[in-house]
């Protein structure tokens, strides 16, 4: 039996980001794989006829080369981590149906996943928690969270697409609260600058039809602007494009890789890493 979704609802907004993965998997193979997407979008009720003729546009094709790369460059930095802390927790803000936490798995980290409850709601039908992972029904900004994770062998954090939404002051209490917490542990994010934003707006935003968002957190100098948040914090950032991959693939066009190019230099496409220091 197919889990019926809704138009017009939070799990909807679940859907989109869902699909576009099961997108980026079929028109960009060799770059990106995510069987897990491809089984859930046939696990999901749900009128997928819009999503379908929108895929099809220059514009969004170039959206799910963007996902495909993002998605690529945080498990990057959680296998990074996980080489000198492979007992450490791993722990995905804003899930929603993502499934890096387990594709990154070595066997022995510990996995947590953190969204809305309505989100984990979903989530713990479609995708139930296996060995070592957790699932966490909270909003984010409220940090009783915290006291959850088991952060006795490291803690990486990593959030995908979801910055943008929070404002500044939102983003800056949680790396604060995060440093002091944490201490030893990592954060790892995407973001873009002010232009970017106003193109996710005219675009993903409308198509993922996520409403009453007030304001977009953007960075331009991640290490510049974070360090000045909190003194006990190491910042460094790469492009999200072409910083981990030169995308020199036969299914990227020379041109995908131009707008690639502009994305990283213009927009400031990036991957933010804050490592949090550890008390003197």
């Amino acid at each position: 039996m197919k889990y019926h979704i809704e138009k017009n609802t939070v799990q909807e907004t679940l859907v989109i980001p869902l699909y576009g993965r099961k997108i980026c998997t079929e028109i960009y193979p060799s770059l990106y794989k995510d069987d897990t997407a491809k089984r859930l979008i046939e696990q999901i009720d749900y009128d997928f006829t819009n999503l379908k003729k929108q895929a099809k546009k220059m514009i969004y094709r170039f959206g799910f080369l963007e996902v495909a790369m993002r998605q690529n460059d945080l498990a990057y930095e959680i296998k990074d981590y996980l080489k000198t802390h492979p007992h450490a927790s791993v722990v995905n803000l804003g899930c929603g149906l993502d499934n890096t936490g387990r594709v990154c798995d070595n066997g022995m980290c510990k996995i947590y996943n953190l969204d809305f409850p309505d989100v984990i709601k979903v989530r713990e039908q479609l995708l139930p928690c296996q060995e070592r992972e957790t699932n966490l029904a909270y909003d984010l900004n409220n940090t009783e969270w915290f006291d959850r994770i088991d952060k006795s062998d490291g803690v990486f954090f990593f959030a995908s697409g979801v910055f943008y939404y929070f404002l500044t002051e939102q983003v800056r209490e949680l790396v604060k609260k995060s440093a002091s917490f944490f201490p030893g542990s990592r954060l790892v994010f995407d973001a873009a600058n002010k232009k970017a934003s106003r193109l996710l707006r005219r675009t993903w935003l409308r198509v993922s039809k996520i409403k009453d968002v007030g304001a977009y957190f953007a960075l331009s100098d991640a290490k510049k602007e974070i360090s000045l948040w909190c003194k006990s914090t190491e910042v460094s950032s790469r492009g999200y494009m072409l910083g981990y991959n030169d995308l020199k693939d036969s299914s990227v066009s020379s041109f995908f890789r131009f707008l690639a190019w502009l994305g990283d230099h213009f927009m400031k496409m990036q991957i933010v890493r804050i490592d949090f220091k550890e008390e003197l």
